[in-house]
């Protein structure tokens, strides 16, 4: 039976094709080597999984949504389960009554919103997968305000392409964990700057007060404890300049399912 361009079934395989090969290379989190020819690689790989999934998937197209009979009874927490920090432990201890998000970079209004204020704002419910790299997948409701919302408030200049989540964690103790989404993916409407789980204000484990739902792309993007939004040309001066944390150690900037 032949299947149109579109059809979310050869979309799926496609996808699920282009990142198994990835998923082969990177292995475990910290096995990834930097030289020169291994990242050529990776960079290629990323250029070729984007190109395949925007040419088969339109700009509004979903990923699955399930039942609340789908809900795992645990979400698996991952990465930083508890940020050590005095700064997030102080935040923390006050039921995050005194945090705010700060969203600043190329915008034309930066600004500052306490979790009440993220609360007030509409708001979207989605029951999803989410899809781990290192290779399990766990359901869950998340509840928060679309990012594009946000967005919107502060308003993008036309020289932003990207999107920086700085986060509260420094994963093992290292550097300070960020990702990014460049705005198309920013602007999906499922694409949720999320506060609760389940039902329930979201865990510490899983990334209290504010965690990214970004539900094309694989869980590392996923970035927890989101401090602050910052608008960018480029990430030339974060980081190692690829992205996210993950990305600086060799994961493909471009994580699309």
């Amino acid at each position: 039976m032949m299947t149109r361009p579109d059809d979310p079934n050869r979309r799926r395989f496609l996808g699920r094709s282009l990142l198994a090969g990835g998923a082969l290379l990177l292995g475990g989190c910290e096995r990834v080597t930097r030289s020169d020819a291994m990242q050529s690689l990776f960079d290629a790989s990323g250029a070729l999984t984007q190109k395949a999934h925007r040419l088969l998937a339109s700009q509004e197209s979903l990923a699955r949504e399930y039942t609340p009979d789908d809900i795992a009874p645990e979400f698996r927490a991952n990465g930083t389960t508890d940020p050590t920090s005095a700064d997030y432990r102080h935040l923390a201890a006050n039921d995050f009554s005194d945090w705010h998000l700060s969203v600043d970079g190329l915008v034309d209004h930066a600004s500052r919103f306490s979790l009440t204020a993220l609360r007030d704002m509409p708001a979207r419910t989605q029951i999803t997968r989410h899809d781990c790299v290192e290779g399990w997948s766990c359901i869950g409701q998340w509840t928060g305000v679309p990012l594009g919302d946000v967005l919107d408030r502060v308003g993008v200049r036309d020289t932003a392409r990207f999107v920086v989540f700085h986060c509260a964690d420094r994963y093992g103790g290292g550097d300070p964990y960020y990702e990014s989404l460049d705005l198309r993916e920013a602007y999906h409407p499922q694409t949720l700057l999320a506060y609760d789980l389940n039902g329930a204000a979201l865990p510490i484990a899983n990334g209290a007060p504010l965690r990214l739902r970004a539900e094309r792309q694989l869980g590392y993007k996923m970035a927890k404890y989101v401090m602050r939004l910052e608008l960018v040309e480029s990430f030339d001066h974060i980081g190692r300049g690829r992205g996210g944390f993950w990305e600086d150690r060799g994961y493909n900037w471009w994580a699309g399912i």
